[in-house]
């Protein structure tokens, strides 16, 4: 079983290309929706820098373990604020682009914590060819990927550019909340590559339904076993304070959750995604990469915002608080 000391083991034996979004969030308080003519005052919370891959990117960065990280940079204000913010992390993107502006959202916010999302996409959903082949190729590298970006405008391009990827190379999508936009003809051509897909509740009761066909009430456990006799690829369900499962061609196990107390969900996913990559990076099995997620996905909704991955440090001492208290 997986111990906080065992983080000393963590090493970026493997590399690790993140492909995705770094855009900026505006969230801000609204005491109803605007309708249609109307002007409402807004009291604005806070600008952050945010998107699933840059999540990734950060807590991988944080754990020690290297990455590529192919973040497109644009030319303008919310570029400019992008570029900013990842000075202050200490992380770097490979991807420069003058064909536009970083995408942006506005996040609003009523009394009772309900959010409404106006999104505008930028230079991160405006992948071409050119750009993807300047990426480094390293042998046996992990790549990461988001829903986000496959639904675009772009995700034709995405995919036919990891079609054309030289082995030997492996692929850990997280569809996310995107995962119903996914046609059937690009989910086949995405389960063709033979990914790890790590999907959280919501979206593996989706899989059951839509992708296994499956008529029963949905089974976690079922849904491991099915998913690998019908594509023989890998796979993670993350079910909160229940934990996590994992299958692949060798395995197939369980891993509780790393009990806390959820202050704030958000980019606990990516964090979690993070966590596993560093696991899978560093050579680990999938059982302990999954018990990383958990761990780092635990600590991460103990805290407010989505840019709160721990350091090696700091999920040591938290992990070895909560087994204390278990």
């Amino acid at each position: 079983m997986l111990t906080p000391d065992d983080l000393t083991r963590l090493a970026g034996r493997l590399p690790v290309c993140v492909v995705g979004a770094a855009v900026v969030d505006v969230i801000a308080d609204a005491y109803s929706l605007p309708h249609r003519g109307s002007d409402i005052e807004l009291h604005q919370q806070g600008v952050n820098v945010g998107g699933c891959a840059l999540n990734v990117a950060i807590a991988l960065h944080r754990l020690g373990v290297p990455s590529i990280n192919a973040l497109p940079l644009g030319n303008g204000v919310w570029a400019g604020i992008v570029r900013q913010k990842l000075v202050e992390y200490g992380i770097e993107s490979v991807l420069e682009t003058a064909s536009g502006d970083n995408g942006w959202c506005l996040a609003l916010v009523e009394p009772d914590g309900e959010r409404t999302f106006l999104s505008v996409s930028g230079v991160e959903n405006q992948w071409d060819a050119a750009l993807l082949d300047t990426l480094p190729q390293p042998a046996h590298r992990w790549i990461y990927l988001s829903g986000y970006q496959l639904t675009s405008k772009s995700g034709e391009v995405l995919i036919s550019w990891l079609e054309r990827q030289p082995q030997p190379w492996q692929l850990l999508v997280d569809f996310g909340p995107r995962l119903a936009d996914i046609a059937d003809a690009q989910f086949a051509r995405i389960m063709a590559l033979n990914p790890l897909i790590t999907v959280n509740r919501q979206e593996a009761e989706l899989l059951w339904r839509e992708r296994l066909g499956a008529s029963e009430l949905f089974d976690a456990h079922a849904l491991l076993a099915r998913w690998q006799q019908r594509f023989g690829s890998a796979m993670v369900v993350r079910l909160d304070s229940d934990g996590a499962g994992y299958s692949d061609a060798a395995t197939q196990g369980w891993v509780p959750a790393l009990a806390t107390t959820v202050v704030d969900t958000i980019g606990a996913g990516d964090s979690h995604a993070g966590g596993l990559l560093a696991g899978l990076a560093s050579g680990w099995s999938l059982a302990d990469s999954v018990a990383l997620g958990n761990a780092v996905a635990s600590y991460v909704v103990s805290q407010r915002g989505g840019d709160c991955a721990p350091d090696r440090a700091t999920l040591t001492a938290y992990w070895q608080q909560r087994l204390t208290r278990q």
